[in-house]
């Protein structure tokens, strides 16, 4: 079982990715405290400070996958003042942490899952054509996908144009699916929402290490 995990910076602050980098590291040194759980770092982007990122995609692997990921999902918050300005201000920086689906499974083509019927059409051919039904039906079992073909004269031309374009419809299909995996992947980034985090974040005092609970704990 593994889950992907993105941690977005959003559209916020040059200290929003740094609260990325250091939550990330918080994630998994907390992961690496449990059992049946790991992560990996799948992908990353960096900020533009030194060991920022403005989002880090995270696999999460192991028995309790779903549970760890769920106990990190929503807005994240790392609490300690900003390394970059001086003086007293904000020490609230948040991130957005969603679980999203990562490529899509291509669709197995195998002519066998296909039922082809003999059927009649109207149009052009005449009568000879009506009569000797030489149009086909063909339905893909496994994703309930039809086509009707009749523009050749023979059932076994009708039927090799039908498996084509069974084929074509397909492809098409999982590409579509594909780009809309990726395009909710990257509406993570402007769905962050400041306030209310599910975790709180910040430092342990002169350890560099850090310190958290969930929110309301």
């Amino acid at each position: 079982m593994s889950v992907h995990l993105l941690l977005s910076a959003g559209r916020g602050p040059q200290e929003c990715a740094w609260a990325v980098a250091r939550l990330v590291r918080r994630l998994e040194a907390d992961a690496g405290g449990r059992e049946k759980v790991s992560t990996r770092r799948a992908e990353t982007v960096a900020g533009e400070r030194p060991g920022t990122f403005l989002s880090v995609l995270l696999e999460i692997s192991g028995d309790a996958a779903v549970r760890f990921a769920d106990s990190w999902t929503g807005t994240l918050c790392w609490q300690a003042p900003s390394p970059y300005r001086t003086g007293p201000g904000r020490k609230n920086w948040y991130v957005t942490a969603q679980q999203v689906r990562v490529g899509m499974t291509p669709t197995v083509f195998h002519e066998a899952d296909v039922d082809f019927v003999p059927c009649r059409t109207g149009g052009p051919g005449g009568q000879h054509r009506n009569k000797a039904s030489t149009a086909v039906r063909a339905t893909h079992r496994p994703s309930g996908t039809v086509v009707v073909v009749d523009t050749e004269r023979q059932f076994s031309l009708n039927r090799g144009i039908a498996v084509r374009l069974l084929r074509e419809r397909l492809e098409a299909g999982d590409a579509a699916a594909g780009r809309a995996v990726e395009t909710a992947r990257w509406r993570v980034h402007d769905e962050l929402v400041r306030g209310n985090p599910v975790r709180v974040e910040r430092p342990s005092p002169g350890s560099g290490g850090s310190r958290g609970a969930k929110a309301g704990a």
